[in-house]
């Protein structure tokens, strides 16, 4: 306690800060970047940091590098360059584990080169197809998918927004930096140890859910309300009549008739003008409802839309944990106002909601079937309020003459900056521009490709981060932790990748490490070591998060088209974590002396 009570006001007032800023990422669901602009703005304001030392961030290589990667990425995906890698390698599985590592193998690759969050994005449909057509559990593929991609991130300096961010930070403190490929000694081990535990371990602690094609429920079964009009052609007739009963994988779950509930419904039940149907089924059959001849969207919200409704389009978009929808229930979100687009259909987990889609309380990774103008993809596709976003039938083609130029462009960078000729942030730059110039994207595509929310996270970060290491509060916890690792390297080593994987749990993957960065400084100076082995086992902690779905955003990602539950990623999410910890603590110090 000697090193707290040595506190000065403005430590004690940083800890603080820091103390609720995890405290409402945890409990809440604000964002992260309006989190750390807070905490930065508080920081500022009690003149903890300088405006120059809070707002350094912004001007951060790291950071500007990440952005700039958007559109380099942008190119590859505007192309379709991964998408066809997709496809031609996969292939025909011989068994599940053969299916398992067909897909993990380019993921992981494809990861080390290109922001994992992309490579997950364009192939969630791919493998949904590829299962389809194989009679491949879904379950047993999506998690692996998303582990692949967090493994691969690690094996190149540009793998993962959170090794260019350490990066930039440990360069601004006068390091060497990391050369492009150095990870790879860490990252490659990590990989392997991912890749024989999900395909040995993995047999028995995969879930196993039931496949769409033997019950004949999709995994994405939507829950959906139409009303039959006053004036319908299908009033008066029956339930099996109106052709209500033969749609496949749709059922009527209930009518609501002037406020009374008919459930069971009976295919013999007659129409009446006013009813509220209330189905359950698969996508396709919910897009046939609306429109079939005689029913209607069950929300006046539908015509109140800008435009014609024949100049519409179906949307699917999941919503992540910092939409503005969630907690809200369909009716009360005022999602019309905000997005000029209808939720007609809500789908969680496979499962089919209870009651009417009016009262049902929005969740993050729940998927929504929309009625929008065609514009809303473009504009949302990108945004920080959806996981996902597409449009169903038709869409924007892919430029797919221009993907040998694109994969051309990507590879040029990766060989210019591993060879030195050129910096991470000078490559990154040329690419992009080179991406836009060749026609691989355009400009109104690049402009809106970086994620400033994650930029913003980032930026605000480094100056968080300065304020702990001014006040001297980072250097109490770093003694804290050298006390507790009793003057022994390689149990701080441990404690450090123990303590940022569960700062990662509970905010973003930068922002522990940001937070950490100093500590790991601090932590290295007083036990007389060098800083890189901290500076990497805490690149890995802070990418390596298995244990739950909401730890990072691709795990997100695959929770509601596998069928998951929370436990599923506990279950074989934290052994992997202590596993993959193990192997760190050992190899780093073996390339990286203390």
């Amino acid at each position: 306690m000697d090193g707290f009570d040595a506190l000065t006001w403005q430590g004690w007032f940083s800890l603080g800060v820091v103390a609720a800023s995890f405290a409402v990422f945890a409990f809440t669901r604000y964002a992260p970047d309006i989190v750390t602009t807070a905490a930065l703005t508080l920081l500022l304001v009690a003149g903890v940091v300088s405006p120059i030392e809070g707002l350094a961030g912004f001007a951060n290589e790291g950071m500007l590098t990440v952005a700039v990667l958007y559109v380099v990425v942008t190119g590859l995906t505007e192309t379709g360059a991964v998408a066809w890698l997709v496809h031609s390698v996969l292939g025909r599985p011989r068994s599940p584990t053969d299916a398992s590592l067909r897909l993990m193998t380019p993921v992981a690759v494809l990861s080390a080169f290109v922001n994992n969050t992309p490579i997950v994005a364009v192939f969630l449909p791919a493998v949904n197809d590829w299962a389809r057509r194989h009679r491949l559990q879904l379950s047993r593929l999506m998690i692996p998918l998303s582990y692949a991609s967090i493994a691969g991130g690690t094996c190149t300096l540009i793998g993962t927004s959170t090794n260019l961010v350490v990066n930039g930070l440990y360069t601004a403190n006068g390091g060497p930096g990391i050369d492009f490929f150095e990870l790879a000694w860490v990252g490659v081990p990590v990989v392997i140890v991912v890749f024989v535990f999900l395909l040995t371990a993995g047999h028995w602690l995969l879930p196993t859910r039931q496949s769409a094609a033997d019950s004949n429920q999709d995994v994405r079964q939507y829950t959906a309300e139409m009303l039959v009009p006053d004036d319908s052609p299908l009033v008066g007739k029956s339930v099996e009549e109106a052709g209500l009963r033969q749609l496949p994988g749709l059922y009527l779950i209930e009518i609501e008739r002037i406020g009374q509930v008919l459930p069971a419904v009976a295919s013999s039940e007659i129409l009446h003008g006013g009813d509220r149907l209330v189905f359950a089924g698969i996508i396709d059959s919910v897009l046939d409802l609306q429109r079939t001849r005689g029913l209607l969207p069950a929300t006046d919200q539908v015509f109140k839309l800008d435009g014609a409704r024949k100049g519409r389009c179906f949307v699917e978009a999941v919503l992540s944990d910092s939409s503005p929808m969630v907690g809200h229930t369909v009716r009360d979100g005022r999602f019309r106002t905000r997005y000029n687009a209808v939720i007609i259909a809500v789908n969680r987990n496979g499962l089919r909601m209870p009651g009417k889609i009016g009262e049902i309380k929005l969740r993050a990774g729940d998927t929504l079937l929309l009625e929008s103008r065609p514009s809303f993809t473009e504009q949302q596709r990108i945004s920080r309020d959806f996981l996902l976003v597409s449009q169903l039938g038709d869409s924007r083609p892919l430029n797919h003459d221009r993907a040998p130029i694109a994969a051309i462009i990507a590879l040029g960078m990766v060989v210019t900056v591993t060879t030195g000729l050129l910096s991470m942030l000078e490559g990154a730059l040329i690419a992009a521009g080179l991406m836009i110039l060749a026609g691989c994207t355009d400009g109104a595509t690049a402009r809106k490709a970086p994620d400033w929310q994650v930029l913003v996270v980032i930026a605000t970060s480094f100056g968080i981060g300065a304020a702990l290491q001014n006040s001297g509060a980072a250097e109490v916890l770093a003694g804290s932790l050298i006390g507790m690792a009793d003057q022994s390297p390689h149990f701080a080593l441990a404690l450090v990748f123990v303590t940022t994987s569960l700062l990662t749990s509970f905010a973003t993957n930068n922002v522990a490490a940001v937070l950490m960065f100093p500590i790991c400084l601090q932590t290295a100076a007083a036990l007389g070591s060098a800083v890189e082995p901290f500076l990497i086992t805490l690149m890995v902690a802070a990418s390596t998060s298995f244990a739950t779905p909401i730890g990072y955003q691709t795990n997100l990602m695959v929770f509601n088209l596998g069928g998951y539950r929370f436990s599923d990623f506990l279950r074989i999410g934290v052994p992997l974590t202590l596993l993959v910890g193990v192997v760190t603590v050992v190899v780093v110090p073996m390339v990286w002396s203390f």
